[in-house]
């Protein structure tokens, strides 16, 4: 049967985004059904290959040409042919199937209990021992599993839990949000580390309020070891003078060991040359050390066997 475009209404230009939204959501469900019927040329046997029926094929066909107001296909009888207008939809149709199909594949493989994917996200100061310590573990029992990781500060790292690019992050302090479930896993002493020729260096234990006329080299505003140094500070009765504000905690034993002030920072994965590291005795200088993750938000395979393997080293998660 012919259809000729005088018959067929005529969908005006797309106006705006929404139109073009409803056009998406019409199109979508048949256009795996057009590219069947297109790759077989036989309405009869595209239906029979596609599992459908004939007639429910044939209609997606006739509205989908009326959907978009041109002839997709010349009638043979039960045959048909692509128009020129059905060759150019073609190419996109199949382009767009191929591109689902990869997406599809994609997070089917990032699921896999064997070689799925963990998005996992952790504190710069965890990266030189204690992650790569935990995934020699992890994948001794999980040898396939893939991970992407992500090392940045608290905040940073809960804003990607929240745009679904983590699946799970280490970070300080152990965040408190209602769209949160975090468990607490350990804790790090923090030192206050001076220079080596500073004027306390030659103690090994120390009140912090004897700091309260240093100058403190510290993480940036936002970072949680940002936070608890200025916590300490307050209870130890003074407001730290800050010289230097960094991203990384060993850039700022750098700045120690330069002489250009004192910081308090957990221990360092390799001891550092030109510093001394000081136990605080008052107040109990720590930070807490925590596992965060989005709730009511469905875990695949691999996330929940890593989830369950880190909650499985509370008390013993750092070296």
């Amino acid at each position: 049967m012919s259809h000729q475009h005088s018959s067929r209404g005529r969908l005006s230009p797309f106006s705006d985004r929404e139109d073009m939204a409803d056009m998406s959501r019409l199109l979508a469900p048949r256009l795996a059904y057009f590219a069947g019927v297109a790759r077989t040329e036989h309405v009869t046997r595209a239906a029979r290959e596609m599992g459908v029926p004939q007639s429910t094929l044939s209609r997606a066909m006739v509205r989908l040409e009326q959907d978009l107001g041109v002839d997709l296909f010349a009638r043979h009888g039960r045959t048909v042919s692509l128009t020129p207008a059905g060759r150019t939809f073609l190419a996109s149709v199949e382009r767009a199937l191929a591109e689902v199909e990869r997406a599809a594949e994609e997070v089917r493989a990032d699921a896999d209990p064997a070689t799925g994917k963990v998005a996992f996200g952790f504190l710069h100061t965890m990266g030189a021992e204690t992650v790569p310590g935990l995934l020699q573990a992890f994948r001794a029992d999980h040898p396939r599993v893939r991970f992407s990781l992500v090392q940045n500060y608290g905040e940073a790292m809960l804003e990607g839990l929240r745009a679904g690019e983590l699946d799970l992050c280490l970070t300080s302090p152990v965040p408190d949000a209602p769209d949160l479930v975090a468990r607490r896993l350990d804790e790090q002493k923090l030192r206050l580390v001076v220079p080596a020729d500073h004027r306390l260096a030659t103690r090994r234990r120390i009140r912090l309020a004897e700091a309260a006329e240093e100058n403190f080299v510290t993480l940036e505003p936002g970072y949680g070891l940002r936070r608890i140094t200025d916590d300490l500070c307050r209870e130890a009765g003074f407001r730290p003078r800050i010289a230097f504000e960094g991203e990384e905690a060993e850039t700022l034993r750098g700045l120690v060991a330069a002489g250009l002030g004192v910081a308090l920072l957990p221990p360092p994965a390799v001891a550092r040359p030109g510093v001394r590291e000081l136990t605080v005795t008052a107040p109990r200088a720590a930070r807490e050390i925590g596992v965060a993750w989005l709730a009511d938000r469905p875990d695949t395979p691999p996330v929940a066997a890593f989830k369950k393997f880190l909650l499985s080293r509370r008390g013993t998660l750092l070296p």
